[in-house]
């Protein structure tokens, strides 16, 4: 099987359904600070709950991760309860969707 192709996005540029196709171009910010397009991902509308439901899972996961690895940073009564919303992220794990 040949290899997936990988494309980088940290935003959505453009979406729209047409024919049953839900399609998002996928953007990433350039230097100059505006968006362009990175690629596009196109998935069957009768298949893009299960992707959101993917992508949100994946979310929670990584918030409970970040505010774990805050909680043992910095002990409870420390720690103000606005500090877990900001606290760096994991640097990698496995998500299994």
């Amino acid at each position: 099987m040949a290899e997936s192709p990988i494309i980088f996005a940290d935003g959505v540029l453009e979406a729209n359904v047409r024919h049953g196709v839900a399609r998002m171009t996928l953007a990433v910010q350039g230097g100059d600070g505006k968006p362009a397009a990175s690629g596009m991902l196109v998935v069957p509308l009768t298949q893009l709950p299960a992707l959101a439901g993917s992508l949100t899972r994946l979310l929670r996961e990584v918030e409970a991760k970040a505010k774990e690895q805050a909680t043992r940073a910095a002990p409870a009564s420390e720690a103000p309860p606005a500090a877990t919303e900001n606290a760096p992220l994991p640097p990698a794990f496995r998500f299994q969707g």
